[in-house]
This record gives structure tokens, sequence and C-alpha cells, in this order.
């Protein structure tokens, strides 16, 4: 009797425990299920140097001497409804070419802050805003006496509500039938022309069309990460037919933990931009019109990611 009643009490405490620890699984699965909610916060710097030195050099050339510099922020919030991802790119080069003056070879101001509210699982009710300007004036090198941009001329502000596609955090598909484009140039001598498609003597130019905005970024291999990012704007009351296109690009080669190599490029069609152009070299310009805009950037630097 002794034995059968040890048996019966060893029995219950192995079935209580058992119970007891289910109870704890299922209770931190209920927890963490309610409290998804968290800040990925980062940057990632990378610093780019270039040199040439030629003497007697019978193939000819000239000396230079180049730097180019990338910092991207980003800030994402993480909730059981809803997120909240903001982006911040800066980018800015120069160089200096035998006698001539410096030469700005990059300059890009990006903010971007997009929300969501789930609709399904990877299907999320958004609001989009992006700005995008420059920090310093651009000239038509050689001549630099000759101001082509400045620091909000232009300017664009980008307001965009709509649907987002969110697979992961590999590839987000934004899509507005509602979106309001921007266009600022502030600097008074670029708007008495009428530059980047605002009337002349204006400084802002509105515009009401549909937007998709594509982004995707994966490791493609071991230490090499491919991010890229295609928007579309379509004005529905001017040319719909000729939609925008603002395309980048980035590469990114981790040699170790400091040294990388970067490939960026970003390519732009923008059917209100004008570029002027003297093709022959004869002063006077013979291209006055839309065309495709492509930069390339390839750093080798140094890199530090927080």
């Amino acid at each position: 009797m002794k034995h059968l009643l040890i048996a019966i009490a060893l029995t219950y405490s192995i079935s209580t425990f058992s119970q007891v620890t289910d109870a704890e699984k299922n209770l931190k699965t209920e927890s963490k299920t309610d409290t998804v909610k968290s800040w990925g916060k980062g940057a990632l710097f990378n610093l780019g140097f270039s040199q040439v030195t030629l003497s007697n050099w019978a193939a000819g050339g000239n000396n230079s001497v180049s730097v180019n510099g990338i910092a991207n922020f980003y800030s994402n919030f993480t909730g059981k409804k809803s997120s909240w991802e903001n982006t911040l790119n800066l980018g800015y080069g120069l160089l200096k070419q035998d006698k001539a003056n410096l030469q700005k070879t990059d300059d890009n101001i990006e903010l971007t802050s997009k929300y969501g509210r789930k609709a399904t699982e990877k299907w999320f009710y958004a609001g989009l805003l992006n700005f995008k300007t420059q920090f310093a004036g651009g000239y038509n090198y050689p001549n630099d006496s000759v101001s082509i941009s400045s620091f909000m001329a232009p300017g664009y502000l980008l307001g965009a509500a709509g649907m987002n596609y969110k697979h992961k955090d590999v590839l987000g598909l934004f899509l507005s039938p509602i979106t309001s484009k921007t266009t600022f140039v502030l600097d008074e001598k670029l708007a008495d022309v009428g530059a980047f498609g605002v009337d002349e003597r204006k400084h802002v130019r509105h515009e009401i069309g549909g937007y998709v905005r594509a982004n995707y970024q994966k490791d493609i291999m071991e230490n090499v990460k491919l991010t890229t990012t295609l928007g579309l704007f379509s004005n529905y009351l001017n040319n719909p037919q000729n939609i925008d296109i603002n395309w980048d690009l980035m590469i990114l080669m981790k040699v170790n933990k400091l040294i990388t190599v970067s490939i960026n490029t970003n390519l732009i069609y923008d059917d209100d931009a004008k570029i002027t152009r003297d093709d022959d070299g004869d002063g006077i310009n013979e291209v006055n019109g839309p065309r495709t805009q492509f930069k390339e950037i390839i750093t080798l630097g140094l890199s530090y990611k927080l």
C-alpha cells in the first residue's frame, strides 16, 4: 500500500510538472506574439579616396585626386499590426584634376518615410513621403561660372497613399493611385529660365499622378549585398504616358571588417527636365530636351557599420 501511494504521488507530480511546463511555453509564446514591437536602427558609412600622379608619362593623362563619401541611416519600427520605415541617404564627392578647380562628382540628399497598417499577412495600407535635393551648387563643367543646380534647385517632395506589399526584409512593393509630386526651384536665376520643368519665374510646380516604388535587398553571395530601388511616376494631367523613372542600385562587397568595394548607379528620366548640352564644342547648345541621365560611382574605401 505504501509503494502504491508513492507511485500515485510520483505520477501526479510528473503530470503536474508537465502541465506547468506546457503552460509556461504557451505563456511565453503568447507573450512574444503580443509584444512584437521593436525598433531597428543603424548606419553605414563608406569613404573612398583615389589619386593619380604622372611624371613624363608618354601616354598622356592628368594628375588627379578624388574623394567620395556615402552615409546611409535607417530607423524602422515593427509592431503587431503596423510598421514605420525611415531612411536617410547622403552622398558627396569631389575631384581635383591638375590646375582645374574642384569639381563635384556626387551630391545627394534623400529622406524617405513610409508608414503601413496591416491589411493582410503581407499587404499594408500605407502612406509614403520622399524628399530629394543636394548639398551644393552644380556647374556646367569645365565652365564653373554657369550654375545649373543648387540646394533646393531642384528639390522634390513626393507624398503618396496606397498599398504596400512586404516580403520579409527582402522585397517591398508600394502602389499608389493618388500621389502628389512637388518640384522646387528656389534659385532665382534657374527659376527665371524655367529649369527642371517649373514655369519661368516660378519656384514651385505641383503634379498629381500615380506612383509605383519597388525595393529589393539581398545577400547575393557571401559578403556581397545588393540593394536596389525603382520609382515610377506618371502625371495624370500632362503626358501621362511619359513616365518619370528613378532607379538606384548599390552593390556592396566586403573585403574585411573595414575595407569595402561599392558600386553605385543612378538612372533618371524626367520628361520635364530639359538637358542643355553643346555636343560639338562650338559654344552653341544643340541639345535642350529630356534625356536619360546616368551616374556610376565605384569606390574602394573604408566602411563602418553601426
